[in-house]
């Protein structure tokens, strides 16, 4: 068990910021090998275009309608969005309008509703006349994720809309903040996990999520101490399992209802949760008895001046296709280098 000293208030601040916004702050292409980008006789990247689905492993642009009707075969669809771009919640929505078109009802999971919001909710959802306002607050919208509502309030209108269930993925600020205040041996002891059933839990300590996510953190937020980036990556691994369980908990419940109009499951979350495969899906997997048709979208702001860095994380593997969009009202994603 982990016996650091109890961090100073400036320290707890900077661990705090850091593991709260490592989401925010991961680039699609913004850490990746230093290996060449091979050397291609026809540049694939030629082609490609703001608005276009590519074939990860190809780069080959594929026919949206065909594209469309393949997802909703799928148990499980992963969009990794960046925040704050309106064009990622414009995709998700023709993603959910697709699914329902053809008489799919979608379960939406969201990584910015915590767990503690899902009975606000779930009220809000079949409320006719519920104020915004009162919404946000029951929901503790500002704590569990703050920004702006409207950036994700289209994806909300539309379940209310169509009847459809959304999820809260993401375990609670409170437990994350004892994981990142004291590391995960001692978080286990204290309250707020067991109260989130959180005792039953195994936490996957897997070596390829572990360099993936240590590199990064050094990259987002250099000049920590290493206890500070263990605690840090130890909170990142209970959120991504907490954000499985949420996921891994619906897709049971669509199997056991046994009725092929429910689901799949639409994952909407930070592209840092979906990379590789090794944050939630590789999670939700494991968890899982029977096998899992799953896809993960990585949904991508288009720079013509990085393309051939976009190609090269796609040939490693950063997800099955990416959504080539326009930038967000604030621009291009940072870069961590």
């Amino acid at each position: 068990m982990r016996t650091s000293p109890q961090p100073s208030r400036d320290r707890w601040n900077r661990l705090g910021s850091a593991i709260f916004m490592l989401a925010l702050t991961l680039a699609l292409w913004g850490c990746h090998s230093n290996e060449p980008v091979p050397t291609l006789s026809a540049r694939v990247w030629d082609e490609w275009r703001v608005g276009q689905v590519l074939n990860a492993k190809t780069g080959r642009p594929l026919v949206m309608g065909d594209w469309l009707q393949e997802l909703a075969g799928y148990d499980v669809i992963y969009l990794g969005e960046e925040h704050h771009n309106r064009s990622h919640i414009e995709a998700a929505l023709t993603v959910l309008q697709s699914l329902v078109n053809r008489g799919r009802r979608p379960v939406v999971g969201m990584e910015m509703f915590g767990w503690e919001g899902q009975p606000a909710l779930d009220q809000y959802l079949l409320s006719k006349d519920q104020a915004r306002a009162e919404f946000l607050e029951r929901v503790g919208w500002k704590q569990s994720w703050g920004g702006a509502f409207e950036d994700y309030d289209p994806l909300v209108q539309f379940a209310k809309d169509h009847r459809l269930t959304v999820l809260a993925m993401n375990p609670p600020k409170p437990l994350i903040r004892q994981v990142v205040k004291l590391g995960l041996g001692q978080a286990k002891d204290q309250p707020e996990w067991r109260q989130w059933g959180m005792e039953q839990e195994t936490i996957v300590d897997d070596p390829a999520y572990r360099t993936r996510i240590l590199s990064q953190l050094q990259a987002c937020h250099g000049g920590g101490a290493p206890e500070d980036y263990q605690t840090m990556y130890d909170a990142s691994m209970v959120r991504d399992e907490g954000m499985a369980k949420t996921v891994t908990a619906a897709v049971n419940r669509i199997r056991a209802a046994a009725d092929p109009a429910q689901g799949p499951v639409v994952s909407y979350t930070g592209g840092g949760h979906v990379q590789y495969r090794l944050p939630v899906p590789n999670r939700v997997a494991r968890r899982l008895q029977e096998p899992l048709k799953d896809v993960t979208i990585y949904l991508a702001t288009f720079e013509p001046e990085r393309v051939a860095d976009l190609y090269q994380t796609m040939q490693e593997g950063i997800a099955d296709f990416v959504w080539l969009t326009p930038p967000g009202s604030q621009g291009a994603p940072r870069r961590c280098r």
